[in-house]
């Protein structure tokens, strides 16, 4: 075995839990949306999260980052409990991206990192209305990280482009190289792949396994299944907001309820707002 496949392999071991949500529910008045969901994420793990559509996908995400607070159960990273705000949970090391593309339009490419970055500046108020020393120094610490993530992305040339105007797939790394900006310890990822073609879809799969190479967990809700099992060390699949299987790629795939859960969608109603397409 080679060095490099021997580093690829040690990263898709399994690692020290770094995140760690346990028995979470959540419910919208009579409808429970998610319920008693566990999942742990370990250390530079790539974990898929899967479901036809309803099943409490983004729901799920949503308690995991701060934006629900769940009704019950607890979110925990690096063993710590994370409060249910997302200022919170961005600062204590978690970041994502959306279903839908959440880019500040008239912003270029580099602005738009260089918002992810300000939760790790201390400037306060008055120096930065007076643009001191501490700001100054700041501000161009910032937009030199913002340009080296948008180089990892492979949007090096896209510095001075208005979010606006890049093509769709590469507003999509912009929300990666955005939430990178932030400095997590884990990124999750919410249908990266929607909407693209397929060489799109393999450069965004070569762009995730960059990210975790670079020592960083991934979580990723996809409907792309070729995309999943071929990226990911591990799966959760959710139906009707409940866990129905989890395991490695082949486990899963294999699992006829798994297939079943796909099969049975046709008609299927009770899909939750979040998760719609």
């Amino acid at each position: 075995m080679t060095m490099a496949a021997e580093t690829v392999e040690a990263s898709r071991s399994p690692g020290v839990p770094l995140l760690q949500a346990d028995g979470v529910i959540m419910r919208f008045g009579g409808l429970t949306a998610v319920n008693n969901v566990s999942m742990t994420v370990n250390e530079g793990e790539i974990l898929g999260l899967i479901g036809p559509n309803g099943a409490g996908k983004t729901t799920f995400f949503n308690c995991l980052t701060g934006l629900y607070k769940p009704t019950e159960g607890q979110v925990r990273l690096s063993g710590v409990a994370l409060a249910p705000k997302p200022r919170a949970v961005v600062e204590a090391g978690m970041a994502r991206t959306f279903q839908n593309i959440r880019l500040f339009a008239n912003m270029t490419a580099l602005e738009n990192v260089m918002v992810g970055r300000y939760c790790r500046t201390s400037s306060g108020a008055l120096t930065s209305i007076l643009r001191g020393p501490k700001f100054k120094r700041e501000e161009a610490e910032t937009r030199a990280r913002a340009q080296e993530l948008l180089e990892f992305v492979g949007l090096g040339t896209s510095t001075d482009h208005l979010a606006r105007n890049l093509p769709y797939g590469n507003q999509r790394r912009l929300e990666i190289a955005r939430a990178l900006a932030t400095d997590p310890k884990l990124v999750l990822l919410d249908e990266p792949t929607a909407g693209m073609n397929p060489l799109e879809t393999r450069q965004a799969s070569d762009l995730i396994f960059k990210i975790r190479d670079t020592g960083l967990a991934v979580v990723v809700i996809e409907h792309d299944m070729r995309f999943i099992f071929n990226l990911c060390d591990r799966v959760l699949c959710l139906v009707r907001g409940e866990t129905l299987v989890e395991g490695t790629p082949d486990e899963v795939q294999s699992d006829p309820r798994v297939i079943e859960a796909y099969i049975g969608t046709g008609t299927d109603t009770d899909e939750d707002a979040e998760d719609s397409p």
